[in-house]
């Protein structure tokens, strides 16, 4: 099986974890499979670059800064444009393959705006560290969460945030919720909506579904980040970030299971299209 695989990074250039872990996770997936991976790198908001539609499977990445203010902006202009074109190849009963599309965190915030989906606003106050996140009945059906516990374990680095659902509009596009945020009976703030399937080929998550573990638990315990967490989030998060890191139920759990799985449904689909690929 020979796919070519977009990454569309909104980290603006700033230092990231989350574009490492995604060539890590389409290289491991890759090899254990024995696919044929090529993918390419797209600077949206610098270079307002955007992949044309010769890929098979499309990852927004997450990103610095508000979903909101940057709307208007060329880059945007620019990056909701590919969108509708891939909505436009997916939407057309005539035209197959359908392109696959997955959306982290800042990339699913501008999405769920654009949609009109939820409310996307700023946080009370940062969300950093690992969480748990619950399952909902649509989720616990849905082939990218399969084999997830509820709840799962999640890495979230977020100031904003994804909340009420207008059930009225995800019934219209036949979306679905998958996951929420924690419960937290003790606060007085509505569950976040951690996961969305907005159609067949296209979800995202709130969550940083490529974060590894292993990976991100070494750069944690670099001496200038590790400053630089205690300093903004206190060395109790630390350590816990720490040591839910090396937890093999949980991070490492969810890193094994839902990109794979997305990557595992889109090639399914194409082998259903053409069985001799």
């Amino acid at each position: 099986m020979k796919l070519r695989i977009a990454i569309l990074d909104l980290y603006e250039g700033q230092p990231n974890q989350g574009m490492r872990c995604l060539r890590e996770i389409i290289g491991q997936w890759s090899e254990f499979h024995g696919h044929e991976t090529q993918f390419d790198e797209f600077d949206v908001r610098l270079k307002q670059e955007v992949p044309d539609l010769s890929y098979d499977i499309y990852i927004s990445s997450g990103g610095p800064g508000s979903p909101l203010e940057s709307e208007g902006n060329e880059w945007e202009k620019a990056y909701f444009s590919w969108l509708r074109s891939i909505e436009s190849w997916n939407n057309s009963p005539h035209i197959f393959p359908k392109k696959f599309v997955f959306l982290i965190c800042h990339s699913f915030q501008l999405v769920c705006r654009d949609y009109g989906i939820a409310t996307v606003c700023k946080r009370k106050s940062t969300s950093f560290g690992v969480f748990p996140v619950h399952v909902l009945p649509a989720g616990q059906q849905d082939p990218a969460f399969r084999a997830l516990r509820d709840p799962f374990y999640v890495v979230d680095s977020r100031d904003w945030q994804v909340i009420h659902p207008n059930w009225e509009i995800i019934r219209q596009m036949g979306a679905q919720v998958l996951c929420v945020e924690k419960y937290r009976p003790h606060v007085p703030y509505v569950q976040a909506v951690m996961g969305l399937r907005f159609s067949p080929w296209m979800m995202g998550t709130q969550f940083h579904p490529e974060a590894d573990a292993l990976g991100m638990a070494d750069h944690l315990q670099k001496e200038d980040k590790k400053e630089l967490v205690i300093q903004q989030h206190g060395a109790e998060k630390w350590q816990s970030m720490i040591e839910q890191l090396n937890d093999p139920e949980k991070i490492m759990w969810t890193y094994g299971h839902v990109l794979p799985n997305f990557f595992d449904t889109a090639v399914q689909h194409r082998l259903a299209l053409n069985p001799a690929n």
